[in-house]
């Protein structure tokens, strides 16, 4: 486990926003992503009948729609032990291979950090 504090205030932010939207929107996953001006997007599981999309992949489609070039950082707040490999393939396409992609557990506590690549 990480402990939150310290990690950069901006690493922090996305792993709030992503934990506010998995609370806010009863989803398995939240995730946020920061792009190369500071912007974030932020996301939740997308599960319809005719599209299936993770929390991270869904802020990744969100980021490249609204112009983003490149990625800084992601976070996915998750009960799984780490990012599944279609969200580090997903957050490595738009940012490269050594991305930082923060996984922390529902409350919030970072456990890992790993590159997208």
């Amino acid at each position: 486990m990480t402990d939150n504090s310290s990690l950069d205030p901006e690493d922090r932010k996305i792993v709030t926003l992503a934990r506010s939207a998995r609370a806010r929107n009863a989803v398995p996953e939240g995730a946020a992503v920061r792009d190369e001006t500071g912007r974030t997007y932020v996301a939740g599981t997308v599960a319809l009948a005719s599209l299936r999309l993770s929390a991270l992949q869904t802020a990744v489609a969100m980021a490249v729609a609204s112009g983003a070039k490149s990625l800084e950082a992601a976070a996915v707040v998750t009960e799984a032990d780490t990012a599944a490999e279609a969200d580090l393939a997903a957050v490595r396409d738009l940012g490269g291979p050594d991305t930082p992609v923060l996984v922390a557990g529902v409350d919030g506590t970072v456990r890992s950090t790993v590159t997208a690549g």
